[in-house]
């Protein structure tokens, strides 16, 4: 298997050629230099706490679009946890718990687009989900999904095969509301098509 290509980002130049060193022993990952221009898989990016700093270099790896971030912190609390996941942190490593073993199958995961957060905040990361969906998004009638359960309903008559004018008489709605809300979909998600909307709930498992 090809190695993970990873970059190290960390305030002082001792913590960063401390990591990439750790990392450069392990055959599972190739680490370029910060200066390398080369596209990376994984960006590992060491810090002693989630600050503004943090934020800044994390918000600019998401919008290359191509890496992945993970995030070594000093300290990790519920709000710092809460930050960095909002940033598209897909995978969350204490400092203190940093081996060169956990720090390998976190960029792994973090490679094959999967998830990593210490277990003993995982359930408060869910926790802080379950009042967001209750008491932000659901009071607004939105699901955390990012769609209404009316629009969850439409996408999955038509997944049924129902046409306009059938999801209209089924749903008690007027045939306008129905192409309003397939329309207000597949724009705010940049669907081509009902065909591509249905396609798209399917696959992300909404209906």
């Amino acid at each position: 298997m090809e190695p993970i290509t990873v970059r190290v980002h960390a305030r002082d130049p001792i913590s960063e050629a401390g990591v990439a060193s750790e990392l450069r022993a392990r055959p599972e990952v190739r680490v370029v230099k910060t200066n390398d221009s080369e596209q990376v898989r994984v960006v590992v990016i060491v810090t002693d706490s989630v600050d503004d700093d943090a934020l800044t270099l994390l918000r600019i790896v998401q919008r290359t679009g191509v890496s992945r971030a993970v995030l070594v912190a000093g300290h990790l609390d519920d709000g710092d946890l809460v930050k960095a996941v909002e940033t598209g942190v897909v995978g969350l490593v204490r400092r203190s718990e940093a081996t060169p073993d956990r720090l390998v199958s976190v960029i792994a995961a973090a490679a094959s687009g999967e998830g990593s957060v210490p277990p003993d905040l995982l359930g408060r990361l869910l926790d802080q989900v379950g009042k967001l969906q209750r008491h932000v998004l659901g009071p607004r009638g939105i699901m955390f999904t990012g769609l209404a359960p009316r629009e969850v309903e439409v996408l999955r008559l038509l997944a049924d095969g129902l046409d306009t004018s059938e999801i209209a008489r089924k749903l008690a709605y007027s045939e306008r509301t129905v192409k309003n809300v397939v329309h207000d979909v597949t724009t705010r998600l940049q669907l081509r098509n009902r065909s591509h909307a249905v396609a798209y709930a399917l696959r992300e498992g909404l209906i």
